[in-house]
């Protein structure tokens, strides 16, 4: 095995469900399925296909010789053929019926609907559970006031737990991407080879009805309740845009967040799950990277490039169809799957983890406090009858000198500067009682606790905690 590539997606990064959805058994078990329903259909709506043929097919839907379909394949040069071909080499009463009235892609783009769909649902509950995370965390800290950036640059005061309703809120967008991009996803059914169903209205001598019965029987064996209005021989590519729209919107989010942890563990405000006994660097011991949400970063930017395969297939259908969508199909859809799966086991962990340095936090805020509330200490000036415009201009000078304290690794002295003005009619211990931190949150606390009163129907069924990781 270690003589030949393989993709680190699926050796490393992605879960056991993801790799056995895409899985080519999982595929082939799907064709099978497909096969058999579509003879029981056309068994029961009384075309030539025995109900002994049925069974022999459903007996069988397991039992699959790959490298019977390998040699077949590498003679006909057909993947699909060739696994006709396997299963009637294993069901030899039903090897005249199978495939009857279908094209290939009967198999192939329905199997890739059942696939896409629950794998959407599946990614669906993994996302549930990073926002159901980040929801314990954001209530745990809605109250700790931290230093708000813009610009990366230091701004007014904001709380851990606000910051985290921000991540969440782009996540809960996610899902409702997700929820348009599930109810998307109708069934091909059995159309033909240009769409017409030609050959089905064939073997019907002519019954529409039963046509459109035999497309209600198949789509609702695999548990859709519609299929596409109108088709080529494939299903519209359209689709897997909008599939692949949906995992780039959660690798977009997941990367504003993990980019958030990346620089707040810089300045150790905050700092992703460390095992005791990780490695993080072969040369320097003490370094704590933070690997994880770096991983995020590096896999979401992927998973966004991979998103541009979809829109570029699908503006170059030719009429009902052309073949050079495929290879691309084969690789780039699967991969999205797989690399979303990645990044949302890694936020879970993230998110179940994620530790919160409050002393650090505290010290931050307070060392830039005294120029954040410098406006209210104006404002309280102007109350005692100090003029609001002298005020501003003693602030913008005694705020200049201050810094250039800052900058030269000294101390701020900015409140004992604006005392010793005279000019503010407060003493230093008086301007410093007006410093508590709490005092500049604004409505944050009040903002999380709604925030998750309106959005709790969205995660409260989720079951939040840590992706196992072996690597």
């Amino acid at each position: 095995m270690y003589d030949k590539y393989e993709s680190p997606l699926s050796t490393r990064y992605a879960s056991d469900y993801m790799l056995r959805l895409f899985s080519q058994r999982t595929r082939i078990e799907t064709w099978r399925q497909l096969w058999t329903e579509l003879a029981a259909a056309e068994h029961a709506l009384g075309l030539p296909v025995s109900e002994e043929q049925v069974t022999a097919l459903r007996e069988h839907i397991t039992d699959i010789d790959f490298d019977v379909a390998a040699a077949q394949e590498k003679k006909v040069r057909h993947d699909v053929m060739a696994h006709v071909y396997a299963y009637g080499q294993v069901a030899p009463c039903a090897a005249g019926i199978i495939h009857l009235g279908a094209t290939s892609c009967y198999v192939t783009d329905n199997a890739d609907l059942i696939l896409y769909r629950d794998g959407l649902r599946y990614l669906r509950g993994e996302l549930l559970k990073v926002i159901s995370n980040l929801a314990d965390f954001a209530e745990r800290c809605k109250a700790i006031p931290t230093l708000g950036y813009t610009h990366y640059q230091p701004a007014q005061p904001t709380t851990v737990g606000k910051r985290a309703t921000l991540w969440m809120q782009d996540l809960i967008s996610d899902v409702e991407e997700l929820d348009f991009a599930i109810d998307a996803i109708r069934f091909l059914g059995c159309r033909g080879a240009t769409g017409t169903e030609a050959s089905l209205l064939d073997l019907f001598d002519g019954d529409g009805e039963k046509v459109e019965e035999l497309n209600r029987r198949l789509a609702a064996a695999f548990g859709f309740t519609r299929c596409f209005d109108v088709c080529g021989q494939t299903y519209p590519r359209k689709l897997d845009s909008r599939i692949l729209n949906a995992l780039s919107s959660v690798a977009q989010s997941c990367y504003r967040m993990a980019n958030d942890i990346r620089l707040l563990q810089h300045d150790r405000q905050l700092q992703e799950p460390f095992e005791s006994t990780q490695i993080g660097s072969s040369a320097m011991p003490y370094k704590r990277n933070p690997m994880r949400s770096e991983r995020i970063c590096s896999l979401a930017r992927y998973l966004m490039a991979d998103a541009a395969n979809a829109p570029m297939t699908a503006s170059t259908q030719w009429l009902e169809r052309t073949l050079d969508d495929s290879a691309n199909r084969r690789i780039s859809m699967p991969e999205g799957f797989l690399c979303a799966d990645a990044i949302l086991r890694l936020a879970q962990n993230i998110t179940n983890g994620l530790r919160v340095n409050e002393a650090i936090v505290d010290k931050t805020i307070r060392e830039y406090l005294p120029f954040l509330a410098t406006e209210n200490l104006m404002m309280e000036a102007v109350k005692r009858g100090g003029d609001r415009q002298a005020l501003h201009e003693v602030i913008r000078r005694c705020s200049m000198e201050a810094a250039r304290k800052l900058q030269n690794g000294e101390a701020s002295d900015l409140i004992q500067r604006l005392a010793a003005t005279g000019e503010f009619g407060m003493t230093e211990a008086e301007m410093l009682e007006l410093l508590s931190p709490e005092n500049y949150i604004g409505r944050c606390k009040e903002q999380v606790e709604a925030f998750l009163a309106r959005n709790r129907s969205v995660f409260e069924s989720a079951e939040g905690g840590s992706a196992e990781l072996n690597v």
